[in-house]
């Protein structure tokens, strides 16, 4: 486990902040000046500050990148909103307050609590028992059913998607992503955006769904191994439940240690379940007892859809608007490749 390093913020990313502390004081119940801001390094979507009040409390500020941003993308109102509106049914942060006026620091941006645990960017888990290893998937599986069985009607996010043709609707927007972001003529994302709309299965399952959900974007308690809290909901949205299951069990086919992969581990002695296993348990805790059919697709969809994202961290490191000093390599050529390998079986 590591936790991203702090630094001073990047000049890309400068804000005004004293604007910031006089909003903190009208907005945000109890804050204390004076106010001390620092930055999270990594990450290569939504900026993200560690924010630290007179008084010593602690919280996370994340907001829009600068720059010319894709349509769609880089949505840190609905991360507000659907945490807010999970709070005590899904472990989340405590939400502090939204500000949707570019006028304070540029961008919208939102205050959340800041939160003490684990994250775990290797997936593999060194340096853990067998059975801690286990029970920290297991609890991964269940708080993902668990976000599945949330009645979103009742927790007031009827309105934050639209149910139905999930697959559709998200083949279309990550093909119109990638053609925002488009820097090359990669022949397996043409093939599959020719071949994923033929594919799509008859299943219409409605749920809330993550978008993003794996090990990386969740937070563990400091000792044991139980989620306090899901984190990074950017591409959440009303969709389909087997979307964010097939994406979470990428972390079994994936080769790239920077977003977490698997490769080499010995399952039967590491506490780690196979991707059969893994989704076995969440097909008996959701009650899908014929498992899940047309399999290939879902996991094919969640690599078509991570190689147009891609695509877009790739151009804005190009443009110098990613939150990340990584090299620029497009690794969307390769993901697009195994996706399509995936698709016709």
């Amino acid at each position: 486990m590591t936790e991203l390093p702090i630094r001073d913020v990047v000049p890309a990313h400068r804000f005004d902040e004293a604007r910031l502390a006089a909003w903190m004081a009208a907005n945000v119940d109890g804050y204390q000046g004076p106010l001390r801001v620092q930055q999270f390094q990594g990450g290569a979507s939504n900026p993200t500050f560690l924010l630290t009040g007179g008084d010593g409390h602690l919280y996370v500020l994340r907001k829009k990148p600068p720059g010319q941003l894709l349509s769609s993308a880089h949505q840190v109102d609905r991360e507000y909103r659907v945490m807010k509106a999970l709070a005590g049914h899904i472990p989340v942060p405590v939400m502090r307050a939204l500000c949707e006026d570019p006028e304070v620091i540029g961008a919208t941006f939102y205050v959340m609590d800041y939160l003490e645990g684990r994250i775990f960017r290797d997936a593999t888990l060194p340096g853990l028992a067998p059975a801690e290893r286990a029970a920290i998937y297991d609890d991964l599986n269940a708080t993902l059913a668990k976000l599945h069985s949330v009645d979103f009607e009742a927790v007031g996010l009827g309105d934050y998607g639209r149910p139905g043709n999930y697959f559709e609707r998200q083949v279309a927007r990550w093909t119109r992503q990638y053609r925002d972001a488009q820097t090359e003529e990669i022949p397996a994302m043409e093939a599959l955006i020719a071949e994923l709309p033929g594919r799509i299965p008859a299943d219409q399952s409605v749920t809330i769904a993550h978008g993003d959900y794996r090990l990386e974007n969740v937070m563990y308690h400091p000792t044991e191994p139980r989620i306090i809290a899901v984190l990074d909901w950017e591409l959440s949205t009303i969709g389909h439940p087997l979307a964010d299951i097939a994406y979470n069990g990428f972390i079994w086919r994936s080769h790239s240690p920077g977003w977490g992969s698997l490769d080499g581990v010995d399952f039967a002695a590491s506490g780690i379940p196979t991707e059969e296993a893994y989704v076995a348990a969440y097909c008996q805790r959701t009650g899908r007892t014929e498992g899940i059919a047309d399999w290939p697709f879902y996991m094919a969809f969640g690599i078509f859809r991570l190689a147009s994202i891609s695509q877009g961290v790739y151009r804005r490191i190009l443009g110098g608007n990613a939150s990340t000093e990584r090299e620029a390599i497009n690794g969307t050529p390769a993901l697009a490749e195994q996706s399509l390998e995936i698709l016709r079986g």
